[in-house]
């Protein structure tokens, strides 16, 4: 189940506030300009389903989001535990960076971590099925996907090419909790 934790950006031991209620954690996260929603597929995906599957049955929600905010392009990435490169891909995204874009993902199944950097809190938002994020542009965050990572996810773009991680050199993300998956 999806969640929202929010801390002061000065005291990682006690939240200031926390709900597993999707309305309540949209709520807070509009109040900060990220974008929180829950989609749904229009057909069944099967077990391990290959990227097109998964597009096809979201194309609708694709569309939409498109047609909203002009997004070029997407796909579809998947992270298992098994991955070689699980741990140097989780540490490279575990200190705080920005993008020049909005960072739209969009859990088709697993979890992930997204931590943001905002007005002197932190918000620790656990993305989990159907959950769908938009992190705006510049937005100080890191991403923690755990130790044993179990996720796929629609990545949306403005431009694939242009999306890199600028790091600000903050250690703020070593304080705060992990994923404990």
């Amino acid at each position: 189940m999806s969640a929202l934790t929010i801390f002061s950006d000065k005291d990682p031991s006690a939240p200031l506030w926390q709900s597993r209620d999707a309305a309540a954690i949209g709520e807070q996260l509009t109040a900060i300009g990220v974008r929180f929603e829950r989609w749904e597929a229009d057909r069944d995906l099967g077990v391990n389903p290959a990227p097109e599957v998964v597009i096809a049955a979201y194309q609708h929600a694709i569309d939409k989001l498109v047609a909203e905010k002009g997004y070029q392009s997407w796909d579809v990435i998947s992270m298992r535990a098994d991955h070689p490169d699980r741990e140097t891909l989780r540490t490279k995204f575990l200190s705080e960076h920005t993008h020049g874009e909005d960072e739209v993902r969009f859990f088709v199944e697993g979890a992930g971590l997204f931590c943001l950097h905002l007005a002197g809190k932190i918000y620790q938002i656990l993305c989990e099925k159907n959950d769908l994020i938009s992190v705006p542009a510049t937005t100080p965050h890191w991403f923690d996907m755990g130790a044993a990572p179990h996720f796929t996810a629609i990545r949306v773009f403005d431009n694939p090419e242009g999306w890199i991680a600028q790091f600000t050199g903050d250690k703020i993300a070593d304080s705060y909790p992990r994923l404990e998956r």
